[in-house]
């Protein structure tokens, strides 16, 4: 490793690191489970991510070779572009990328910063995740602006929209065609996001934490919060406090990862941790916000788009447990958007681009 930018991190399993400088994550090789923003996701190998001061990043389960690089505020701020790859507007997004992407890997290895920046803005754009026009990201990522600016304040729905100097129709249309949620979903869930790390990462009374955001009832506050987490603030802070990812789900990941390809039922897991269905999914469902149908299928896709390039069609549904080859075409279709002809058909480096399965909350395709 040539460059002084890079630094090697050796993460600690489920220890949450927080970042007080704009900063860049690169999960060199490996796979498993990460959790930024209080989000599950899965395996980010090859991708780069950055992450806003104040951001954290969990690494729940699984081997990691991951470096970061921080990044100066002052280079950050030389671009509007450049919040596109920090604001994440929905959930985690990432920049997609190899060590054959030269560009990349010189700017990460002897560029500059503002290179680094300029080329990974260029390359969000060109994945264009959410299929918007880059008119609409400006509109976009200025109302992000205004929310992150005013979440607090406690302002209408259109006085957000006013703030940007756009017609509030416009807007509204644009954030629910793109983003699938409406303004006030947007502002709530930065509310959310904020009042989930003042109760995770301080001591601060709950009530304090309420008036902070804005609230004049704490008990209405109590209410919004347990509403979007199924936890009341206190049951979430004791249980963020907690071991972030128990034996218990240790064992089933690995299990999982072992049995994937033959084993597709969720009981066949309850029966070898011992536990009930209903057990077995509420366990899953509060830590990991997902299901166990959801880790399954996301081992079965991870297994299919790493033989694909090199096997038939009908080979790896074999090897994967399906009965039949169209069974298996129309399960990796569903859950990745191509059919696996045409994701073999495809050259290595667009392959990389396509769907991942566990994907709570709409996951950013940068």
């Amino acid at each position: 490793m040539h460059s002084p930018m890079l630094q090697r991190l050796t993460p600690t399993l489920n220890t949450p690191i927080t970042f007080s400088d704009h900063t860049l994550i690169w999960i060199e090789s490996g796979h498993g489970l990460i959790e930024v923003d209080f989000k599950t996701y899965s395996d980010f190998e090859g991708k780069l991510i950055f992450l806003s001061p104040g951001q954290y990043v969990n690494f729940l389960f699984g081997e990691f070779n991951v470096l970061s690089i921080k990044i100066p505020a002052v280079h950050v701020q030389k671009s509007p572009d450049y919040r596109v790859l920090f604001k994440h507007l929905v959930a985690l997004g990432h920049i997609e990328f190899s060590e054959s992407d030269q560009q990349i890997l010189n700017a990460l290895f002897e560029g500059t910063f503002r290179s680094l920046l300029d080329i990974s803005t260029h390359q969000w754009f060109w994945q264009n995740p959410f299929g918007a026009e880059r008119e609409e990201y400006t509109i976009l990522f200025d109302l992000k602006d205004v929310i992150d600016q005013h979440f607090r304040d406690n302002i209408s729905v259109e006085a957000f929209a006013a703030g940007i100097s756009h017609e509030y129709y416009q807007v509204r249309k644009l954030v629910k065609s793109r983003l699938g949620l409406t303004i006030k979903g947007l502002a709530q869930n930065k509310v959310l996001l904020e009042s989930q790390k003042e109760i995770a990462f301080s001591d601060k009374p709950i009530q304090e934490v309420a008036y902070d955001l804005g609230f004049k009832d704490p008990a209405y506050f109590n209410r919004f919060f347990k509403q979007k987490t199924r936890h009341t603030p206190l049951e979430f802070r004791t249980h963020f406090g907690g071991p972030a990812c128990d034996t218990f789900l240790q064992d089933l990941l690995f299990l999982i990862r072992e049995h994937h390809r033959e084993q597709h039922s969720s009981s066949f897991y309850a029966g070898k941790t011992n536990v009930s269905i209903q057990t077995l999914y509420r366990r899953v469902k509060e830590r990991l916000n997902l299901t166990v149908s959801e880790l399954i299928r996301n081992e079965v896709i991870k297994s299919a788009r790493t033989m694909l390039p090199h096997l038939p069609v009908r080979e790896v549904a074999y090897q994967l447990g399906f009965r039949e080859a169209s069974h298996f075409s129309a399960y990796f279709k569903k859950y990745t958007g191509i059919a696996p002809s045409d994701f073999q058909a495809e050259p290595g480096d667009k392959r990389r681009g396509f769907a991942d399965v566990a994907d709570p909350g709409g996951l950013q395709r940068h």
